[in-house]
C-alpha cells in the first residue's frame, strides 16, 4: 500500500482554511460524527461541517460542559463519550443506531498525549487505549451507519509523532519502559494502520478510511478531558519549542508547520469531503494533500529545528496494518 503515499496536486497548501477546502461544498442531507468536536481542531471540525450543511453528532466525555462551545451552531447535537469506557462506546454506537441515520463522515479526532503512565481498567495504557482502542470499538460499532451511507469516510487523526515509534508488538501497553512520546507515537502509528486495512477491507461497502496529520497547533489543549485530570503545556516549554512568542503569543507559520485552528483542521475536513479522493483511500494526509512517503530520521524538537512531518514506512505497511487490526479484535474483547 506504500505506492498509495504520493501527492495528488490537490491545488490547496499548508495555509489552506476549512473555508478554502469546502468552497463549492454542500453537505446538506449528511451526517456526521467528530470525536471530542468541541474544543480545539474538534470545535473547528465541527463549525466546517455544520456550516457547509452537515449534521454533526459530537462525541464528549462532559457533555454538559462542552455545551458552551457548540451554542448557536446550527445541526449539532452533543452525545457522551468516553473513549476509556467499552460500555460507554458500546451505549453511543447503539443509540446513533437507534436513531437510523445513516453516517456519511466519522471523524476520529478525540486524542490525549504524553502524561505519566495512566492505565485504564482493563490495563491498557491509556494513550493507546483512548488514541486508538477506543476508536476502533466505536468504528466498528458504527459499520451499520457507516454501510447504509452508501458512500461514507472514516477519518483518524494521527500526527507527524507516528514517528517516533512503531507498534510495541510484545509490550503495547507498557508494562517496562515507558515513555510518554513513545506512547503517544505508538498511538499515533496505530491510527494510519488502522487506516490503512480499514480501507482495504471495506472499500467494497463504500467506506473509506484516511489518516491526517492537522500540523502543530497550541491552543488545543491536546491532554486530558478536563484540567483536574492533568494540564496543557506550560508557557515556558512552548516557548522553548518555538511554538509561542515572547508574550506568549502562538508563532504561525504553515510551511513549517505551526497552523492556526482553521489550518489544522482543514485537512480532517478535506479528507472527509473533498472530491479529489473519491478514488482514493488507505492514505495520510499531510497539509490538504496525500503525504509522500518519507524515510526514518532523527527528530529533533527545539526552536528553529525542522519537525518532519512525512510517513514513513512503518505506519503503512499493509501486513502491520493487518496484525494491528487482529490485535485490536482480540482487546476491545477482553
Amino acid at each position: 500500500m506504500t505506492h498509495k503515499q504520493r501527492p495528488i496536486g490537490s491545488g490547496f497548501t499548508a495555509a489552506s482554511t476549512t473555508e478554502d477546502v469546502l468552497e463549492g461544498i454542500d453537505l446538506s442531507g449528511t451526517n456526521a460524527i467528530v470525536t471530542g468536536g468541541h474544543v480545539g481542531l474538534g470545535l473547528e471540525t465541527t463549525r466546517a461541517l455544520s456550516q457547509a450543511g452537515a449534521f454533526v453528532t459530537v462525541g464528549s466525555r462532559y457533555p454538559d460542559g462542552a455545551a458552551p462551545a457548540l451554542a448557536g451552531m446550527e445541526r449539532v447535537e452533543i452525545a457522551q463519550l468516553d473513549l476509556l469506557s467499552p460500555t460507554s462506546i458500546d451505549e453511543f454506537a447503539d443509540r446513533y443506531l437507534g436513531s437510523g441515520r445513516p453516517l456519511h463522515m466519522l471523524i476520529n479526532n478525540a486524542g490525549i498525549m504524553g502524561g505519566p503512565l495512566v492505565r485504564d481498567a482493563r490495563g491498557f495504557e491509556s494513550q493507546f487505549a483512548t488514541n486508538h482502542l477506543g476508536h476502533f470499538q466505536l468504528t466498528l460499532g458504527l459499520l451499520p451507519a457507516l454501510r447504509a451511507a452508501r458512500g461514507a469516510r472514516v477519518v483518524n487523526v494521527t500526527s507527524g509523532g507516528h514517528r517516533l515509534s512503531d507498534i510495541r508488538w510484545d509490550d503495547p501497553h507498557f508494562t517496562t519502559g515507558y515513555e510518554p512520546m513513545l506512547g503517544y507515537g505508538q498511538s499515533k502509528t496505530a491510527n494510519i494502520l488502522f487506516a490503512v486495512e480499514l480501507d482495504r477491507r471495506w472499500a467494497a461497502d463504500g467506506i473509506r478510511g484516511y489518516a491526517v496529520h492537522p500540523g502543530v497547533i497550541v491552543g488545543t489543549d491536546l491532554g486530558p478531558s478536563r484540567p483536574e485530570d492533568g494540564h496543557a503545556m506550560a508557557d515556558e516549554q512552548l516557548r522553548a519549542l518555538g511554538l509561542v512568542d515572547d508574550s506568549g503569543q502562538p508563532i504561525i507559520d504553515p510551511d513549517r508547520g505551526m497552523k492556526t485552528p482553521q489550518q489544522g483542521a482543514s485537512t480532517s475536513v478535506f479528507a472527509a469531503t473533498s472530491p479529489l479522493l473519491a478514488d482514493i483511500g488507505g492514505v495520510y494526509l499531510k497539509d490538504n494533500d496525500v503525504s509522500p512517503l518519507d524515510t526514518p530520521r532523527p527528530v529533533n524538537f527545539g526552536a528553529g529545528q525542522e519537525i518532519p512531518a512525512e510517513v514513513v514506512p512503518h505506519a503503512v505497511d499493509p501486513e502491520s496494518a493487518q496484525q494491528l487490526w487482529e490485535l485490536s479484535e482480540q482487546l476491545i474483547k477482553a
